[in-house]
C-alpha cells in the first residue's frame, strides 16, 4: 500500500497494491497488520457501513459529538466526491477540509479520524461506499453541519443542486455547531 498524505496530516488517502491481470484484479482492502505498520494507527474497527446512492446524492456532513468514530472509506461501486472537515477546535486545522475522488475504479481508500465531518456526493450514475468505523452509531449524538457553509468554502464538483436528506437539509453551519474541545 502506499499512502498520500492531505494539507490535513491525520486524513490519509491509502492506494493498495492491486495485482490485476486478464482475469481480474485481487487487492487487501484492509489489512490490521499492514495498515497499523504502514500508518502508524492503530485502532479497531467495530462497525461495518455499505450505503447506496444515486447521482448528486450529497450526504454530510455527518459526525457523533460522542462516541466519535474513525472511519475507512471506499467506493466499490461508482464513484464519489469524498470530504473531510476538521472539527476539533483545539487542532491547528480547524476548520479546513480536504476532498479526494474515490472509485471502483481507482480503488483508493480513505482514513478519516475521529473528530472530523465527513460528507460525499455522488458523481457516477449510482455509488455504493463501504466504510469501518472505530466505534458504534449512536443517533442521540448524531449531528450535521452545512454541507455549504460559506466559512468551510467546499468546493464540491456539482453540475446540478445536490439531492439531500431533511437532515442534511437542517445542518448547522460550523461557527453554531456543536462541536469537540
Amino acid at each position: 500500500m502506499s499512502i498520500v498524505y492531505s494539507k490535513i496530516p491525520e486524513v490519509l488517502q491509502i492506494e493498495p497494491q492491486v495485482f490485476a491481470d486478464d482475469r481480474g484484479f485481487f487487492f487487501e482492502a484492509y489489512n490490521y497488520q499492514k495498515f497499523s505498520i504502514e500508518t502508524g494507527i492503530v485502532t479497531n474497527f467495530v462497525q461495518d457501513n455499505h450505503s447506496c446512492s444515486k447521482q448528486n446524492v450529497l450526504r454530510g456532513l455527518h459526525y457523533q459529538i460522542q462516541q466519535p468514530q474513525g472511519k475507512l472509506i471506499r467506493a466499490v461501486v461508482g464513484t464519489i466526491f469524498d470530504v473531510a472537515v476538521d472539527i476539533r477546535k483545539s487542532s491547528p486545522t480547524f476548520g479546513k477540509c480536504v476532498g479526494f475522488e474515490l472509485s471502483a475504479k481507482n480503488k483508493r481508500l480513505l482514513w478519516i479520524p475521529p473528530g472530523f465531518a465527513h460528507g460525499f456526493l455522488v458523481l457516477s450514475e449510482i455509488a455504493e461506499v463501504l466504510y469501518k468505523t472505530t466505534d458504534y452509531y449512536a443517533p442521540q449524538s448524531d449531528r450535521t453541519i452545512l454541507w455549504n457553509d460559506p466559512d468551510l468554502a467546499i468546493d464540491w464538483p456539482l453540475t446540478t443542486p445536490p439531492i439531500l436528506s431533511a437532515k442534511d437539509q437542517a445542518g448547522k453551519p460550523l461557527k453554531a455547531a456543536e462541536i469537540f474541545d
